[in-house]
């Protein structure tokens, strides 16, 4: 595939405080079909951590205080350049969930490991911003932060997702 624009060259303006440590993240296989190990947890929404900017952009987050959620794009700096040419996985690592193309879910090993998490804005204290549900481990570089805002960021339509998915979010809410 030929290339259509210049290489793009991003640097994060902070970077996530978490209790989620490294040793939570187990990625395995070999070869362009990886898994990621299922988690052993549910998504917890109620987790709190810390996004904490470089001070030179403490003033970009004048106003975010208005916003009861935001929205986080950070990156898997614990992601090897390997796990990034993963093309196919079993979503959350259940083999009876069918190969999916990573681009139809939500697996952090992809060629471009952006991450976007909406979660709860706690408050604000100068260049650190206090948060509830990011499920980002500990050190995970911050890439951007928007607020998120219903208007803009809901479909505006009734959301379609396959079944497997439909299932696999009633199991991680507890349903």
């Amino acid at each position: 595939m030929q290339q259509t624009t210049s290489p793009i060259h991003l640097s994060p303006v902070g970077s996530v405080r978490s209790s989620i440590s490294a040793a939570s993240v187990h990625i395995h296989g070999q070869g362009a079909n990886q898994n990621i190990l299922p988690h052993t947890h549910r998504f917890d929404r109620e987790h709190k951590s810390e996004i904490v900017l470089d001070a030179q952009w403490e003033e970009l987050l004048d106003g975010i205080e208005g916003y009861s959620h935001i929205m986080v794009l950070y990156w898997p700096h614990l992601l090897s350049e390997e796990r990034r040419q993963i093309r196919k996985v079993h979503p959350m690592g259940r083999t009876e969930i069918p190969l999916q193309g990573i681009f139809a879910t939500r697996s952090p090993a992809r060629p471009n490991p952006i991450l976007v998490s909406v979660v709860k804005l706690l408050e604000r204290k100068g260049n650190i911003l206090h948060v509830q549900g990011l499920e980002a481990v500990d050190g995970s570089p911050v890439l951007d932060i928007k607020p998120h805002n219903r208007t803009f960021d809901m479909a505006s339509e009734a959301v379609r997702v396959p079944d497997w998915m439909e299932r696999a979010m009633q199991e991680m809410e507890g349903k």
